[in-house]
């Protein structure tokens, strides 16, 4: 969900697990994270045909807790989070009083007056301190146990025969899970928090626990799901995983000059929840005229758009937009990409052209998700 920023490094709990497996590391907001194990084609594949397990302990999470927690994060975010039934969980947005996002974030609803609140690793101190200010006039308290959580990811088809079979770990309801649905229980002795949430556009489990007890579950998970395809995946074939099912990376397709609506999420906030919440008022105004919006962009070949290359319609040297995300496809077998365009240039089948590395090359205005799993 975001960009590597930060220069302080930080190691998993399960660095030295990584480490024997012989990952390959990449610095990724401040962290050490394995960026892949063996080949990141493979380990895509997997998540599509079998599965895959993640470490995402850099992920930054916020507790925020008391009798008015509910109308606090209403007012904090977005979305209608008082309207969340326990064991739920909510995709939302932390909106600037401009309307950009300041961070997009999944957000559980752990008891009546208890929320897990999950940002991005390198906007922790934002997320943490926008939490602090927004929620002060209300009666509840904003904790971060980023450094007491870790997060590990299972995710692909066969994620939910695997986890069930994993000693220790105890889950009421887990084959009743529903998407973004969470349910408390225990791996030993720790209390675990098992979420049917992911960033793969694939079935999977999003596992917390404390850091202390994450290398047993990983490597339970790994010894249970050996004869199933399972195996251990980095961070890049997360990104092409997230790509192909159009779900937007922070610093790349979200950032504070972003508006939800630019970027296909104005669904994400709710206007019909009663009050005032961060960002309203810049939300009703809409964006500036002119402002770009985000497409989805096919093309043939093998040679794909990247981050930062230029976006042309027919042969005109002025840009109508700029690629934020792209891959050569491992699912389709083509290059994706996303892109923000001005918006006379946004409705599917129009054709533009890609500048890579200076040869412009023909693509096609396409729906998002690229990908979908089936039902």
């Amino acid at each position: 969900m975001t960009d590597p920023t930060a220069t302080e490094q930080r190691v998993s709990p399960l660095h030295r697990i990584h480490t024997a497996a012989g990952a390959s590391f990449t610095d990724f907001a401040g962290w050490q994270m394995p960026v892949r194990y063996s080949s990141e084609l493979a380990e895509h594949h997997a998540v599509r045909e079998a599965a895959a397990l993640f470490d995402l302990s850099h992920m930054s999470e916020i507790l925020v807790l008391g009798p008015e927690a509910p109308d606090a994060l209403d007012y904090a975010l977005a979305g209608n989070l008082s309207s969340m039934a326990v064991g739920q969980a909510k995709y939302s947005l932390l909106l600037a009083r401009s309307g950009g996002i300041l961070d997009d974030v999944v957000v559980y609803r752990t008891g009546e007056d208890r929320y897990l609140v999950v940002a991005n690793a390198s906007n922790r101190d934002t997320v943490t301190a926008e939490l602090l200010d927004r929620c002060s006039p209300f009666e509840c308290e904003v904790q971060d146990e980023s450094d007491d959580i870790a997060l590990v990811a299972l995710q692909g088809p066969r994620a939910l025969e695997i986890l069930r079979e994993v000693p220790g770990v105890s889950a009421d309801g887990l084959d009743e899970l529903g998407y973004y649905r969470c349910v408390a229980g225990e791996f030993g002795d720790h209390a675990l928090l098992t979420a049917r949430t992911g960033y793969t556009g694939e079935n999977g489990f999003e596992l917390y626990l404390a850091p202390e007890a994450a290398p047993a579950l990983w490597e339970a998970i790994v010894e249970t799901g050996a004869g199933s395809g399972l195996v251990t995946a980095g961070l890049a074939s997360r990104d092409t995983l997230r790509l192909e099912a159009g779900m937007p990376l922070y610093g790349h397709e979200l950032g504070p000059h972003i508006l939800p609506v630019q970027a296909g999420l104005g669904r994400v906030v709710d206007l019909a929840k009663e009050g005032d919440f961060v960002g309203r008022a810049a939300i009703e105004l809409g964006p500036d005229e002119g402002a770009r919006v985000l497409v989805g962009l096919e093309s043939g070949g093998r040679r794909a758009g990247r981050a930062g290359y230029a976006v042309y319609a027919g042969e005109d040297n002025d840009p109508v937009g700029e690629v934020t995300s792209g891959a050569l496809s491992p699912t389709l077998g083509h290059p994706i990409a996303m892109a923000y365009v001005d918006l006379e240039f946004c409705e599917p089948g129009t054709e533009l052209f890609l500048d890579v590395r200076g040869t412009r090359v023909p693509a096609s205005v396409v729906p998002l998700p690229f990908y979908k799993r089936e039902a």
